[in-house]
């Protein structure tokens, strides 16, 4: 469903307040990255009891209920889980994965609200969800009558969103510095093959984790629970993460030239990690145009090549990963680049 408005979730919230009383709502996105919490909060929000379908799992029957004879006549039953007498909002959670027929079984319920002879209270909600395709989840294409009964948007994770959702909800602390350092681990593309991958959902189920080792986890702990549920470089990047953490190595100390790089060979998965550091800050503190850079900006600027000086004394190859494009695509400015060519020789020259 790529022609659907992309939103984030505290986009999604409003959407939802004003849309979902009026039509039902179909939403996209891969796994993991919060679609049933968003539904269940609107739900409660809007003073709401939630009942979830899972679409994968239901027969026609589950939907239109079983014929029973009722003085001599015949007529369909819906099961008391959607047969209510008062308001809800009815989730239907992955409503892509389900067969054909069961699509056909929602095609009342979802237009207009009626199952049979049973129509839902009125001021009840009806939402939809859904993994994408290329997701490599369980899908099945929705019937053409299906899609044009519902309004769509695809759901994009957020991490500011999630940042303010975990800051009060108690995630560990070693997970919630990890992504306010690397944001961009947040999720990452469902893999073709199987193996583990970061999502939302992933980084929660670590916290928990953690929390249920508690003080005694040792790094050998972190690397076993981290490699079982993130994306295999985001995990090896935790851990070193987690090591930087525990020998008190701090990006800031680098910066204000209180510390150097980390140059032991057992301590180059932190190394590795405070590279990809260093270079989200940059990108995320240098302006597009260098004429609107503040004093501490510049300062931070001029700090940075040294370190790139010195950091390619200890690996080449790691001074090319700082300066170059991340896996989202994001870079560093063009002017810095050129400035940081310039200047790479007179550096080198005054480090000798």
């Amino acid at each position: 469903m790529e022609a659907a408005a992309i939103l984030t979730p505290s986009a999604l919230a409003p959407f939802l307040l004003n849309v979902a009383p009026a039509m039902p709502v179909f939403i996209w996105g891969p796994p993991g990255i919060g679609k049933s919490a968003l539904v269940r909060g609107f739900a409660e929000a809007v003073g709401l009891p939630c009942v979830s379908l899972l679409g994968s799992q239901l027969a026609p029957e589950d939907i239109i209920g079983v014929p029973q004879i009722v003085d001599g006549k015949s007529r369909f039953c819906p099961p008391t889980l959607i047969a209510r007498d008062e308001p809800y909002c009815l989730f239907l959670d992955e409503l892509n994965a389900c067969s054909h027929e069961v699509q056909k079984a929602f095609y009342s319920l979802v237009l207009d609200r009626r199952v049979g002879e049973f129509e839902l209270p009125k001021g009840s909600i009806v939402i939809g969800a859904g993994n994408r395709a290329e997701d490599q989840a369980i899908t099945r294409p929705l019937s053409s009558a299906l899609v044009n009964r519902l309004i769509h948007v695809q759901l994009r994770a957020s991490p500011r969103d999630w940042l303010e959702w975990a800051r009060p909800a108690g995630i560990d602390p070693l997970v919630l510095a990890y992504v306010e350092n690397r944001s961009d681990h947040l999720w990452s593309k469902p893999p073709k093959h199987e193996e583990p991958f970061s999502t939302p959902r992933s980084w929660h189920m670590l916290s928990d984790a953690l929390g249920a080792y508690g003080p005694r986890i040792t790094i050998d702990d972190i690397r076993v629970l981290a490699a079982g549920l993130l994306t295999p470089a985001h995990a090896q990047a935790f851990v070193a993460f987690a090591r930087m953490r525990e020998r008190a190595h701090d990006l800031s100390a680098i910066l204000k030239g209180e510390r150097g790089w980390p140059e032991r060979p057992e301590e180059r998965d932190i190394l590795y990690f405070m590279v990809h550091q260093l270079r989200d800050r940059l990108i995320k503190e240098l302006p597009d145009e260098e004429s609107r850079m503040s004093r501490e900006v510049r300062d931070l600027a001029q700090r940075s090549k040294e370190l790139i000086v010195s950091l390619a004394r200890i690996s080449t190859e790691l001074a090319q990963i700082l300066v170059a494009e991340t896996e989202s695509g994001a870079a560093l400015p063009a002017w810095y680049t050129v400035e940081l060519a310039r200047a790479l020789p007179r550096l080198a020259a005054a480090r000798k």
